[in-house]
Formats: structure tokens, sequence, C-alpha cells
């Protein structure tokens, strides 16, 4: 790999697991991992299983909401 595609892999890479600490932070899931630097296997998998839960829960949500609404419009 050339030293351009090399610089662009580390970039996604820095800008992706930045993008991952912010969701844990912003989930409340950030404190579960207790160094930033070196989370272990187990560590991520946590808050990455938190994340999927929450994200289910939320599209749950999501489709209620959407088919009380269409049931009301109906009304």
């Amino acid at each position: 790999m050339g030293r351009k595609k090399n610089n662009d892999r580390l970039r996604t890479l820095r800008q992706l697991d930045r993008l991952k600490w912010e969701t844990a932070e912003h989930l409340g899931l950030a404190d579960d991992m207790k160094d930033p630097d070196a989370p272990s296997v187990r560590e991520a998998g946590k808050v990455g299983g938190q994340m999927v839960k929450r994200l289910v829960k939320k599209g749950e949500e999501a489709i209620a909401r959407e088919s009380i609404r269409k049931m009301e419009k109906n009304l």
C-alpha cells in the first residue's frame, strides 16, 4: 500500500474510534470502559451490546409511535 492509502486508512480508523466513543458517551456507556487507549474485548463487547439493546428499543418505540399515528389518522 502507498503512503497516502496508509494515511487515509489511519485517519478513517481514528474517525471510527472517535465516533464509537462519542456514541458510548451519548448513551452513558463510556464509564464502562476503563482505559480509552486499550479497551479489552470484553469491555468493547459490553458497550456494543448495550448500544444495540438501546437502538433496538428506540426503533421499537418509533415503530409503535408511527403505528399509533397512522391509526389516529384513519379514525
